[in-house]
């Protein structure tokens, strides 16, 4: 979903409820894409994580997308 994000398909946050850090490890590769350039880091804040179902959702629902060009468009498809 974060590639679409890239893509401009898509401008909806990504929730992530991390409960008792099960989803440590995915939160970790994905910064480590941020450092190696497969994600921008913009699109990164996309993807919202929390450990409590209501601030996540509250997160969720104040969310406001970034305004960044997409790196494809109607007539390159």
């Amino acid at each position: 979903m974060l590639t679409w994000a890239q893509l401009g398909l898509h401008r909806k946050p990504i929730g992530l409820l991390n409960t008792n850090g099960y989803y440590d490890s995915l939160i970790t590769l994905i910064r480590d894409m941020v450092d190696r350039g497969f994600l921008k880091e913009i699109n990164q804040q996309m993807l919202l994580v929390s450990d409590d179902i209501n601030d996540l959702l509250t997160r969720m629902n104040s969310y406001v997308a970034p305004d960044v060009p997409k790196w494809i468009s109607e007539e390159t498809t």
